[in-house]
C-alpha cells in the first residue's frame, strides 16, 4: 500500500500532464526481485548496480524495521546522503534512514506502530506524531495512504496546485490532507466516548506511561472527582481506572518488546514498572507468556523491503 501510494501519483502526474515529469526506478535492496507484504513479486535495480544518480530516493519498509539489518543498504544511503540527494522513509523506511544516522537533527515521522520504539531507542530524535514531514532535504511519512498526501505536496510544489488536483481527482482522494493531521484516529473515535473529563483522564495516561500517575492526581488534572471518575471509567469503558492505565502501560511494553533489543529491566522502567521481575509478573498474567518468551518468538520475524 505505501509503495503504490508514493508512486501512483507520480505515475498519473505523467500520464495526465503528456510528459515525463517524474522517472520512477524501483530498487532493490537484496537482488533484484523483492516480495511486498502481500507477497506480490516485483522487479528492481539490484541495490548495487542503482548507482547514485537520483533527485530523491525514499525507502519503504513493512514488518519490523528493528529486526531488518543490511550494512550494504545503510552504506548507500550514506553515500546518497553525503552527495546530498534527497532522502525519505515511508512506513518504517525511516527507522532504517535513522540506523544509518541520516536523521539526526532533522525533524521527521514514522508510522506510529514504530514511534515508541524509536523514541525508547534515542530520545533525541526529532520526532513527530505527523502524516509526513519534509524538512532539510528529508521526506518522511507515515505510510499507509498517507504517501499520497505526501506526493501531492510535491507535486504542488514541483508543478502547481492545478496538476496536483487534477491527479487527486483521477485517484478520486477528495480529501488531500495537511502534514501535520494526526496518524490515528483521535480518542473520541478510539474509545467512543465523548466526557471531556474522560478524555482528559485518558490523555494524561497516554502522556504518563513511564511516570505513571496516581487515580487521585489524573482526576485532579481532569477536573473532576476520583470516585466521579472511576463511575464515568465503569460507565463506559467498563474497567476501572488502574485495570485501564495498566493494560495501557503493558500494551506499550508489549510493543516494545516486539520491536526492539532494548534489555527488559528498561522496557519495564518506559512502562512505569520499577521492578523488571514484577513487570515480567503482569505481563504474563495479561498476554499468556513472559516478556522473554515472547521475544524469543518474535525473534525469526522477516522483514519484506
Amino acid at each position: 500500500m505505501s509503495l503504490a501510494s508514493a508512486t501512483e501519483p507520480l505515475r498519473a502526474a505523467n500520464l495526465l500532464s503528456g510528459k515525463e515529469l517524474y522517472k520512477i526506478t524501483f530498487i532493490s535492496a537484496e537482488g533484484s526481485q523483492t516480495s511486498s507484504s502481500l507477497g506480490l513479486l516485483a522487479n528492481g535495480i539490484p541495490l548495487s548496480e542503482s548507482g547514485y544518480d537520483y533527485d530523491l530516493v525514499l525507502v519503504a519498509a513493512a514488518g519490523n524495521p528493528f529486526k531488518y539489518h543490511n550494512s550494504a543498504l545503510i552504506k548507500h544511503l550514506s553515500v546518497l546522503g553525503s552527495k546530498r540527494v534527497k532522502l525519505g522513509g515511508i512506513s518504517g523506511g525511516p527507522v532504517l534512514l535513522a540506523n544509518a544516522g541520516l536523521l539526526n537533527n532533522k525533524r521527521f515521522t514514522v508510522h506510529w506502530e514504530h514511534y515508541d520504539a524509536l523514541q525508547e531507542i534515542n530520545p533525541n530524535y526529532l520526532m513527530e506524531r505527523n502524516l509526513y514531514v519534509i524538512d532539510q532535504g528529508r521526506y518522511t511519512c507515515a505510510g499507509g495512504v498517507a504517501p499520497i498526501d505526501m506526493m501531492t505536496a510535491i507535486i504542488t510544489a514541483d508543478h502547481g496546485n492545478s496538476l496536483a488536483k487534477s491527479v487527486n481527482d483521477w485517484l478520486i482522494n477528495t480529501s488531500v490532507r495537511q502534514g501535520d493531521d494526526p496518524q490515528r484516529v483521535g480518542l473520541v473515535e478510539k474509545y467512543h466516548v465523548h466526557h471531556p473529563s474522560l478524555l482528559s483522564a485518558i490523555q494524561l495516561m497516554q502522556d504518563h506511561l513511564s511516570d505513571p500517575l496516581s487515580s487521585a492526581q489524573i482526576a485532579n488534572l481532569s477536573s473532576i472527582g476520583e470516585r466521579q471518575l472511576s463511575r464515568l471509567f465503569q460507565r463506559y469503558l467498563g474497567k476501572k481506572i488502574n485495570q485501564f492505565y495498566s493494560e495501557m502501560r503493558l500494551d506499550h511494553a508489549h510493543l516494545l518488546v516486539k520491536q526492539t533489543s532494548l534489555p527488559i529491566v528498561e522496557i519495564a522502567l518506559a512502562s512505569g514498572y520499577e521492578s523488571a521481575a514484577y513487570f515480567s509478573q503482569k505481563f504474563k498474567t495479561h498476554f499468556g507468556y513472559s516478556p522473554t518468551t515472547y521475544r524469543k518468538q518474535v525473534s525469526t520475524d522477516h522483514l519484506p523491503t
